[in-house]
C-alpha cells in the first residue's frame, strides 16, 4: 500500500531578503523558519532544503541498513547515521556523505562496508537523488 507524505511551505518576500515557514503536515511535528541566509550562510536557528534532505537521507539509509542487516542475520543493536548534503550557491548541491556507525554482534568491518554500501544504493532517498554524488564511510563501534 502507497503512503504519501505532505509538508508545506508559506514563502514572503524575495530570495535574499525574504523567509519562509515549513509545515510537517502528516506528521504534525510542527513548523520550522527556512530563509535565503540559513540556507547559503549560517543556520541561525532556521532550517533549509538541504538539512530537511540530510534528515531524510539518513534515516531512510539507516531504515535500509538496519533491515538488510537484519535479512542477512545480523540485526544491528545501534546504527548513528548522519548526511552531509553541501549546497554551493550557484551550483547547487553538490554532493552528499553519509557516515554511518554501527554495532552489529557477529558482523566484521568487511560486511558491514558492504552491507552499508548495499543501503546507500539501494533507500529510496538514495534512488531519487541519483543526480548527485553520494559518499559513504561506515565504521563498526
Amino acid at each position: 500500500m502507497a503512503t504519501t507524505r505532505s509538508a508545506h511551505t508559506v514563502w514572503e518576500g524575495d530570495l535574499l531578503k525574504g523567509n519562509g515557514v515549513v509545515t510537517f503536515d502528516s506528521s504534525g511535528i510542527g513548523q520550522q523558519p527556512v530563509s535565503w541566509p540559513s540556507r547559503a550562510e549560517q543556520a541561525n536557528g532556521k532550517t533549509s532544503p538541504e538539512e530537511l534532505i540530510a534528515a531524510a537521507h539518513s534515516s531512510c539509509f539507516s531504515m535500509a541498513l538496519s533491515h538488510g542487516l537484519a535479512g542477512a542475520g545480523t540485526p544491528p543493536t545501534k546504527l548513528v547515521t548522519s548526511a552531509d548534503v553541501t549546497f554551493q550557491p550557484g551550483e547547487g548541491i553538490t554532493g552528499i556523505h553519509l557516515k554511518v556507525e554501527g554495532t552489529v554482534p557477529g558482523l566484521d568491518a568487511e560486511g558491514f562496508a558492504a552491507a552499508a554500501e548495499d543501503a546507500k544504493k539501494n533507500c529510496p532517498v538514495s534512488q531519487a537523488l541519483t543526480g548527485t554524488t553520494i559518499t559513504l564511510s561506515a565504521e563498526l563501534v
